[in-house]
């Protein structure tokens, strides 16, 4: 098992609960809204805003923090994370935000102690690059997007 160690950003409300997954199942660990400063965040619908979790971590080497979307509030309120998934490198020590977007049809309420996203902890492989005369031929080619499916 991987360790994830986190603390608390000044000012967070430290009575909520840490990431943690729901199910032993689970491969996310939910992220919540740490908002209790600020109020609750209204989205409208095409918006997008960074909400502060209250944390920050410290990732093993060698280990990445992916950001994803919940499929509940995608699928009940069109609610995503517009870069998912992010990604927290094992080096970053700032704070821990999630950009949420609403891509639903109506205002979303985000409140203080929310889960807004999920976390899933994942291993690194880090690529040597190498810049090369001629690449091996391949039966697909360089058919693009899509180029394996029928139309």
């Amino acid at each position: 098992m991987v360790e994830i160690r986190v603390i608390h950003e000044p000012g967070a409300d430290q009575s909520l609960p840490l990431p943690s997954y729901e199910t032993a199942g689970a491969a996310g660990a939910d992220l919540r809204a740490n908002l209790e400063d600020r109020g609750a965040v209204t989205l409208a619908p095409g918006a997008r805003a960074l909400v502060p979790t209250g944390l920050r971590m410290e990732i093993p080497l060698g280990y990445e923090v992916q950001i994803r979307p919940r499929s509940g509030l995608a699928l009940k309120h069109g609610i995503t994370l517009p870069n998912s998934p992010g990604t927290i490198d094992s080096d970053y020590r700032g704070a821990l935000g999630v950009i949420v977007m609403n891509a639903g049809a109506d205002d979303f309420v985000i409140n203080h102690g929310d889960r807004i996203a999920q976390m899933v902890v994942a291993p690194v492989v880090q690529a040597q690059i190498t810049l090369v005369e001629a690449l091996d031929t391949t039966k697909r080619g360089s058919g693009g997007f899509g180029s394996t499916g029928v139309s």
